[in-house]
């Protein structure tokens, strides 16, 4: 097996004993890079030559006889909205196009001490806002598993990256279940943290009150790695918790029988693709025969989490957006000589369609007449969503969905089908809106040999037990292991 093509584990055991340098891990990873990324378009920025360099600094601690981490020598990715001292960071917008920060993101930082591989920034949504990696400023990103459909979400290129084995693990954001959708449409393993599980310090945030840092790697057992290190409490962060989420991963062996496994009958009522529910039954009944009860529970206002997603996430961005001015930094358009006009053509020149459509959305949702009809009724909503999964697990310890309803759609896609991956929304938003961890995991494929996605909620902190049945799971199906053989354009 080639080695671009390992699990963090696994490649880390080897680096340990010395049957592979982090050198030559490294450069087949650029070697795998420079032959699928002209079809994947997974980067932003590739910091080749500083990885190099750091990889031989790792081969330098162990030929010393220094201890290494669970992280070290393994390249990794960061979406491009998590800052990096002195190394590009855009958000996948003209009006970043040129910034480098001068200060590195608490996530970024906690990796890059465990000598961790940064091999570069990764393609998104501009702003974290889109549907499917096309709204970027620089490149469409295009899933390994058919260079022609979509990545499904924002945070395609950390996905698409994983997937192509183009990096062994990606950090990426979660706003409304991105993370988790891309993950699913690529075949990969995608884990949500509760909200302040994870410093977002130095992360560059369309809106705050969703967005969380999450993981995406190739199994479960990575993605549990990967949590324990980025994880606890950040005093540059208030919004962080003092749990860190090692609680509880010792036993994430212990199997999962006795688990009580609920399933909202409003997640089967018509809307998915077929393959995509009779992946989802088949993986119940593994979950079943592994020592696990099933039961159906009900989420009713759970159809409303789209809208209430959808009306925080425009509020928050307008509000979060209005800092690129065109003075302080960022875009500032030439030729103005008034404030308004540099204010102006700044914003027209710098912001893509889709930030401009939230921005005046957010704008009237927060204007005078419309805050309560809209901005608080979505909050209120939101309040009854999250009472309402309160109250489903006092009867369960996990729920279980589809990531997606479908196996993803076209480059491209037309209004009808940016409608359905809208309404996706409804199985991914709850978690977002209400700061649920949740976790995707590859649970089968269609008739067409694309990945479907299955999704694990859990209890506020309480990670360790998604990982569990994660990797329970994984541990008694195939379908993790399978990778997109890239269709070359």
């Amino acid at each position: 097996m080639e080695s671009y093509k390992l699990t963090v584990h696994e490649a880390v055991d080897l680096i340990k004993k010395k049957k592979v340098s982090s050198y030559e891990l490294t450069q087949a990873v650029l070697n795998r890079v420079k032959q699928v990324e002209k079809d994947v378009n997974a980067f932003i920025t590739l910091t080749d030559e500083s990885a190099m360099e750091e990889a031989r600094n790792v081969d330098m601690l162990i030929n010393q006889g220094e201890n290494i981490s669970d992280l070290a020598g393994i390249p990794f990715g960061l979406e491009d909205s998590i800052c990096t001292e002195g190394v590009r960071t855009t958000c996948a917008s003209k009006m970043l196009e040129n910034f480098v920060p001068p200060y590195e993101a608490t996530v970024s930082r906690k990796l890059r001490e465990q000598n961790g591989i940064l091999m570069g920034k990764l393609n998104m949504d501009e702003f974290s806002l889109g549907i499917t990696t096309e709204t970027s400023y620089f490149n469409k990103t295009r899933n390994p598993w058919d260079v022609n459909q979509s990545v499904g979400s924002f945070t395609g290129g950390a996905a698409a990256s994983v997937a192509a084995d183009e990096v062994f693990y990606a950090l990426a954001t979660d706003t409304g279940g991105s993370l988790r959708r891309n993950a699913a449409l690529c075949g990969v393993a995608g884990l949500k943290p509760s909200y302040g599980m994870v410093s977002r310090y130095g992360v560059i945030l369309s809106t705050s009150s969703l967005a969380q840092v999450g993981v995406i790697a190739k199994d479960v057992r990575d993605c549990a790695t990967i949590l324990q290190i980025i994880s606890g409490h950040d005093t540059k962060d208030p919004m962080t918790v003092r749990k860190d989420a090692d609680n509880g991963m010792a036993d994430l062996e212990s199997g999962i029988k006795g688990l009580r496994i609920g399933v909202p009958k409003e997640y089967f009522d018509g809307c998915l693709d077929d393959y995509v529910a009779d992946a989802l039954k088949n993986a119940l009944k593994v979950f079943e025969d592994l020592g696990a009860s099933i039961e159906e529970i009900s989420l009713p206002s759970v159809g409303y989490a789209p809208a209430v997603y959808s009306t925080i996430l425009s509020a928050e961005a307008s509000s979060n957006l209005g800092r690129y001015d065109g003075i302080r930094f960022g875009y500032k358009a030439e030729g103005c000589q008034e404030v308004d006009d540099i204010y102006k053509k700044s914003r027209s020149q710098g912001f893509g369609d889709e930030v401009k459509l939230r921005v005046m959305l957010g704008n009237h949702i927060l204007s005078a007449g419309n805050y309560d009809r809209y901005y608080l009724k979505a909050l209120k909503v939101r309040t009854i969503i999250k009472q309402e999964f309160e109250k489903a697990f006092d009867e369960c310890d996990i729920i279980v969905s589809p990531a997606c309803s479908t196996t993803g759609a076209k480059l491209g896609q037309d209004a009808d089908e940016s409608l359905k991956v809208f309404l996706t929304d409804i199985y991914t938003a709850p978690a977002s809106i209400i700061g649920l961890p949740a976790l995707s995991i590859p649970c089968g494929f269609d008739d067409n040999g694309f990945p479907v996605g299955m999704q694990l909620m859990g209890r506020a902190s309480d990670e360790s037990t998604l990982l569990k049945a994660g990797l329970c799971f994984e541990q008694n199906t195939d379908y993790h292991i399978k990778r997109p053989v890239i269709n070359w354009r």
